[in-house]
Parts: C-alpha cells; sequence; structure tokens
C-alpha cells in the first residue's frame, strides 16, 4: 500500500482541523484535503465526519489512526537511527540524583565522560525530593531502590549494599545484637526514617528502632558510629572504607537484605539521542567498578 497521504491523514486527525494540520505540514489546505480524499479513495472508506464546525474521525478511521501513528513513529524512529550513525554525542544533558550518593559516586564519573566527550554540556540537579522530569525539563533521573512510577523508563545501572554496624568502642561496651529483636536493647542513630530495612528468611521486615540520635545526614551518622554512640544503618557509600580498616563492624548479616538497585529513570522517548546513550551505556560500565559495589554481599537503605 502507498503510504502517501498517512502523514497529512495523521495530522489531521489528531488536531481536528485541516487548516492546523496544514501548518503543522507546511502545506496548504489544500494539498492537505486532497491527499486524504485520495487516501479515502483508495481505501474506499470514509474516515472522517465533517461538518463546518466539527472534523471527527469516524470508527473505521479511529482503527486506521491507531496503526498510522505506530507507522510513522517506526519510520521516525528509524531515520533517526540512521542519523545518529553519522552524529557524534554533543548538546545538554540535564540530570538529577539524590545527594550524597550523586556527589560521592556519581560527579566524578561525570566528570571523567566529559573528558572522553567534550561536545557534552551536563547540568546536575542533586536533590532527595522526586523531582518531576517532565516538568522541570529533564533528560534523567538517578534513582535507588524500588521503581514505582510506570510512566518512565528505567535503566539498571547498578546496586548498593546497606549494613548495620558499629565501632568497636561500642560494641566492647554494649555487646552486638545477634537478633532482630536484641535492636530494642540498642541505642539506634536515625536518619529520615524510624525504622530499618532487613530480610529474616524469605520474608521482609521493617524493624522499628530508638535512639538518641536523628540525623538528615549520613556523615553525621557516620561520624556518630564511630565515636561509639550508638549502631547505625547505612549504605555502602557511606561506611565502607570504615569497614575496611576496622573501624566499623558489620552486625546482622544474616539479616540483610538483597542489594537495591541504582536506576537511570527518563522520560519515554521512542528514541535516545547519542548522548543520553553513551552516558548511560559510560554509567552502567563504569558504577560497578566502583569499591562500595564489590562486597561479597549486597543490600539496601533507607538513606539517600
Amino acid at each position: 500500500m502507498k503510504l502517501d497521504g498517512i502523514s497529512e491523514f495523521v495530522s489531521v486527525a489528531e488536531y481536528e482541523s485541516f487548516t492546523r494540520a496544514a501548518k503543522e505540514l507546511g502545506i496548504s489546505i489544500a494539498q492537505v484535503s486532497r491527499q486524504v480524499s485520495a487516501l479515502e479513495r483508495r481505501l474506499n472508506i470514509k474516515l472522517f465526519y465533517r461538518t463546518t464546525r466539527k472534523i471527527s474521525l469516524t470508527e473505521e478511521g479511529k482503527v486506521f489512526y491507531e496503526h498510522c501513528r505506530v507507522i510513522l513513529d517506526r519510520l521516525a524512529s528509524a531515520q533517526q537511527a540512521l542519523s545518529d550513525l553519522q552524529s557524534k554525542p554533543q548538546g545538554k544533558i540535564k540530570l538529577t540524583a539524590p545527594v550524597t550518593y550523586g556527589e560521592q559516586q556519581l560527579l566524578p564519573l561525570i566528570n571523567d565522560f566529559m573528558l572522553q566527550y567534550p561536545d557534552i554540556e551536563v547540568h546536575a540537579f542533586l536533590s532527595n525530593q522526586k523531582v518531576d522530569l517532565v516538568e522541570g525539563g529533564y533528560d534523567l533521573a538517578i534513582r535507588i531502590g524500588r521503581l514505582s512510577d510506570s510512566t518512565m523508563m528505567a535503566k539498571k545501572l547498578s546496586y548498593r549494599t546497606n549494613y548495620v554496624c558499629a565501632a568497636p568502642s561500642y560494641i566492647n561496651k554494649f555487646g552486638a545484637p545477634q537478633t532482630l529483636n536484641d535492636l530494642a536493647q540498642h541505642n539506634c542513630l536515625l536518619g529520615s526514617l524510624d525504622f530499618w530495612h532487613f530480610k529474616e528468611g524469605s520474608k521482609e521486615r521493617n524493624i522499628r528502632v530508638r535512639g538518641t540520635v536523628q540525623y538528615n545526614s549520613g556523615y553525621g551518622l557516620v561520624d556518630a558510629a564511630l565515636k561509639g554512640i550508638g549502631i547505625v544503618q547505612l549504605p555502602d557509600y557511606y561506611v565502607q572504607k570504615y569497614l575496611d580498616t576496622g573501624e566499623l563492624v558489620s552486625l546482622l548479616d544474616d539479616y540483610r537484605e538483597p542489594e537495591e538497585g541504582i536506576w537511570a529513570v527518563y522520560p519515554q522517548n521512542k528514541h535516545l539521542s547519542p548522548k543520553i546513550k553513551v552516558l548511560l551505556q559510560y554509567l552502567q560500565q563504569h558504577l560497578s567498578l566502583l569499591p562500595s559495589t564489590l562486597s561479597a554481599t549486597k543490600s539496601p537503605t533507607n538513606a539517600q
């Protein structure tokens, strides 16, 4: 079947106007009308109801529109793919990420990335609040944990592990918890939430904890743990180096959850631009090589 008239038909269907369709396509109203009429004759089907006030799709027109829209989208993607093969990654990327993870893990990698792709410009906004990507004009967001927004596309880049740990000085003085119930007898250093995540057998458990400290700062919690004030639960990128040196000791390892995903989330696009593609590939390759993701056992957390 010829494709003549398909673009004109789809445009009229979406704008419900021959005039607006002609303006969008950059052709005359008469040409749009001729192409649509010729298409109807070829199909031997009436695609539109036409009155002096309104243009609307017939039942057959609605069915035909759904298929034509897919065809045009695929043609556009095919053309874009060919264009991408001949173009180098360039332009601005606007992204958002959690504050600490962005500072410690993400931005240093992006700086290395930009040395390889000098024609790319990156604007990063670090926030622990989930921003609206479409409203804010963001190309992508880095998010941690379970994803709930089904309107977005997601690509897993890496993972993080959540550790419960304490300083040897605390353990020597108060002992180490052996079960989740033992946490009720300990000073637990709280972040933004008053419960910690665990896995007991095949079940996930949230254990409510209490203590003399509640900070919305991972660095403040690490410092308190190092000084023997209490037990803390934090992601690997806060505590891994102290676990490696023995300044902190990992606790309740048998109850640690499986690793928690680190994701790139982006609006549903028909075709990712070269700049976004190469950034996602770079992050996926290099985030998996960071020291905090190389532990033998992995798990999640509530601090970002």
